[in-house]
């Protein structure tokens, strides 16, 4: 037993990563989690007998989950039930669909026949991208806490691949001609809530990773994951107090020294773990006056992610349709420049959605589905009224669904419904702006300048989660949990935790 006291704040997966990692180190710790269940974002929605997941619907990169329970001494596999996706999605057009295949000789064909002669593009693709990814994967997995740390070898190796200056969709177009093939493979750019025409072109490790790696559903939804994660916290020894909201963290000029409650219960601790909305928390849960390069005022003046308008439909019945269906607005770059640029709702949009209950049937009861969807949105900096717009969009949303894929009398089969809008995650989820993605993922908040694992502001205090580096995504959120515990565990000269490694990929000929 390591007779160290680390208080988490906040039971999403970052925190998770964290208290799991620790606790199976001896240390003591302590998870508040200000709701009745764990996850955050990652927690389960319960309609009636439908459940569905709240953010995150599938997993990509597994590897760096299955190395958190590995490093913790645990098997994932004890804790939940994964299923690999194939196809992984299809991507709807307004004049045709296609589909996304993680086994190279299916997806070349999938191009051959959709996009005739651009199937020697994918050859080059599969050729180059994994030299990429492994360059770019080792600047992730590492802490950027002094500017030294940008002098590392593994950065200076990555710059060549990192494409600077050059966006997502430029890098794709030297593989690809046709607008509908470059965005089957750049749509990606939603996971970091930014649009592929200004992603930095480095984030081509997206669709690799997803093709090389495959992408899983958790039966029982993703939110199987946090609760598996609680599960292995309490059974290394890990204390976590649901319902126990955070009011302030305890501040000795810059030193943390613990959390105090909502209820007034004061609680002290030798280091403490922030899992909340990073600006949300800077905002909130810090002294107005205490952070300089992280104020009210400075917060503002960021980058932010786009939000979601989300719609959970508890239907009636299974339709037969792809458990991931992409659907592109007829115009999608203006979709795109109306969500970043102009601040205002699409007549044509796109969506997500996600139709689980073909592949589980642990998510509504026989014969019934639990349908999710998910609208790209502006964040809540705009001026868009989400009390005047929030039904007449939800038509405009149900009408695309009907109009756009298998589900032509959806509305005559919805049973339960909830609609999150921007405003609702912004003020029922603590997601500063709305901006469910976090900080946007432009070069200029990434690494070393984007806010610190090991927070510089403040001592004994850590971040983890989308706001931190390095990003959004559950991959990397699991990957900033490990930087944040190996760092601590460092301090204490306790063996340090490993951080992921990517594995190396197996040059891939036109057949697996």
């Amino acid at each position: 037993m390591v007779d160290k006291h680390i208080i988490v704040v906040g039971a999403g997966p970052g925190g998770l990563t964290s208290a799991m990692l620790l606790a199976s180190r001896g240390f003591k710790v302590t998870v508040f989690e200000k709701a009745g269940d764990v996850g955050g974002r990652n927690a389960a929605i319960r309609l009636g007998n439908f459940k569905f997941d709240t953010g995150p619907t599938f997993l990509m990169m597994k590897f760096t989950l299955d190395d958190v329970f590995a490093a913790s001494g645990l098997r994932a596999d004890d804790y939940f039930e994964t299923r690999r996706l194939e196809p992984m999605y299809r991507l709807c057009f307004d004049d045709g669909e296609t589909y996304a295949w993680d086994e190279v000789a299916k997806l070349r064909a999938e191009i051959a026949k959709k996009f005739p002669g651009q199937e020697t593009g994918y050859d080059r693709f599969v050729a180059r991208e994994p030299g990429r990814f492994q360059k770019v994967y080792a600047t992730l997995a590492r802490d950027y806490t002094s500017p030294l740390s940008m002098l590392n070898g593994a950065l200076l190796r990555a710059v060549p691949h990192l494409a600077i200056g050059r966006s997502l969709m430029d890098v794709i177009g030297t593989y690809f001609g046709p607008e509908k093939l470059k965005l089957s493979f750049t749509f990606g750019a939603k996971y970091l809530g930014m649009s592929p025409w200004e992603c930095p072109g480095g984030y081509m490790i997206i669709p690799y990773v997803e093709r090389e790696f495959g992408i899983y559903h958790v039966i029982g939804g993703l939110c199987e994951i946090s609760a598996g994660m609680a599960k292995a916290v309490r059974r290394l020894g890990g204390d976590i107090r649901l319902n126990t909201p955070v009011k302030r963290l305890i501040v000795d000029g810059k030193t943390v020294k613990g959390v105090e409650l909502a209820s007034g219960e004061q609680v002290y601790a030798d280091e403490v773990i922030v899992n909340a909305d990073f600006a949300y928390a800077m905002s909130h849960l810090v002294e107005d006056g205490r952070l300089r390069k992280y104020s009210p005022q400075k917060l503002a003046r960021k980058r932010y992610s786009c939000s979601t308008f989300m719609l959970y439909l508890g239907l009636d019945k299974l339709y037969d349709m792809p458990h991931h269906s992409i659907v592109f607005a007829g115009d999608y770059r203006k979709n795109v420049d109306d969500i970043f640029h102009n601040f205002r709702l699409s007549e044509d949009t796109s969506l997500y959605v996600q139709n689980p209950s073909i592949t589980d049937p642990t998510l509504a009861p026989p014969g019934k589905s639990a349908v999710y969807v998910l609208v790209p949105v502006s964040n809540t900096s705009g001026s868009i009224d989400w009390a005047k717009e929030k039904d007449a969009f939800k038509e405009r949303v149900l009408d695309t669904i009907e109009r756009r894929t298998e589900m032509k009398d959806v509305r005559k089969h919805i049973e339960q419904i909830k609609v999150i809008t921007p405003a609702d995650w912004e003020k029922e989820y603590n997601v500063y702006n709305g901006a469910t993605f976090n900080l946007a993922h432009n070069l200029m908040q990434m690494l070393y300048l984007r806010p610190h694992n090991r927070f510089e502001e403040l001592e004994h205090c850590y971040i983890v989660g989308g706001g931190t580096h390095p990003g959004s995504g559950l991959p990397t959120i699991y990957v900033s949990g490990q930087i944040a515990a190996s760092m601590i565990c460092a301090k204490y000269g306790v063996p340090e935790i490993p951080v992921t490694k990517a594995p190396v990929p197996v040059p891939a000929p036109l057949s697996r």
